[in-house]
């Protein structure tokens, strides 16, 4: 079978105002207030929890890698209590998913988010089911840009890795799609949307309504 498989975060939803909330929430206990600021810092986020509380406090003066060690697990926790407040999925994502679906294609998902985070979430957005595998940053003992989460994505959806492609908004997954060998789409309406071009991916998304016509051309 081939498949389709997805990034979650900046993808298939905008989940930056919650991320920033979370890493808001860590900077509070440090006595620095809200030092994130959303929809500005949406781009920071998608980067993940590190980056963001990196990013926070360089921009305070007050880097430090031992804060960032200490106050990660605690923005995990903020995150998992309020992981979809403000949390939307983008138009069109999950009517392109059943078109896929409907052309015979698989399809799953393959983020760098922690697993359980990222089950908890698209079951809050109630659309789970419509995936076949979730593969997330601790499934493995490797991660994205490592192709093989990629592969075993493709594998637990009942498709062939080798015949698979990757639809991201990042370079981690244009370069994930590069090492194994596979397309990659990415998408140009999440915050990097503008720095897309430059990746070279094999093509852009601009609507999701697009995305079979790209993928059955990618996919023949």
């Amino acid at each position: 079978m081939r498949t389709v498989i997805f990034d979650l975060d900046g993808t298939l939803a905008d989940t930056s105002g919650d991320l920033l909330a979370a890493a808001n929430a860590c900077f509070r206990q440090m006595g620095l207030g809200d030092v994130l600021i959303h929809p500005q810092d949406a781009g920071v986020a998608l980067r993940g929890g590190r980056n963001m509380l990196s990013v926070g406090l360089q921009r305070v003066g007050q880097f430090n890698s031992a804060t960032v060690d200490e106050f990660y697990p605690l923005l995990l926790d903020a995150y998992r209590e309020a992981i979809c407040l403000h949390t939307r999925l983008y138009p069109g994502a999950m009517e392109a998913v059943e078109a896929l679906k409907s052309a015979g294609f698989g399809v799953g998902i393959c983020t760098n988010k922690p697993e359980a985070l990222a089950e908890q979430l698209m079951r809050d957005l109630g659309v789970r089911d419509a995936f076949a595998s979730l593969v997330g940053a601790d499934t493995l003992p490797v991660r994205k840009p490592d192709p093989e989460p990629l592969f075993e994505a493709a594998r637990r959806a009942g498709g062939d890795p080798a015949r698979t492609l990757l639809v991201g908004d990042s370079d981690t997954d244009r370069k994930t799609s590069a090492a194994a060998g596979v397309a990659s789409v990415l998408v140009t309406f999440g915050p990097s949307g503008d720095d897309m071009a430059a990746l070279e991916p094999e093509a852009l998304l601009h609507d999701f309504s697009d995305l079979v016509d790209v993928v059955s051309r990618l996919l023949p």
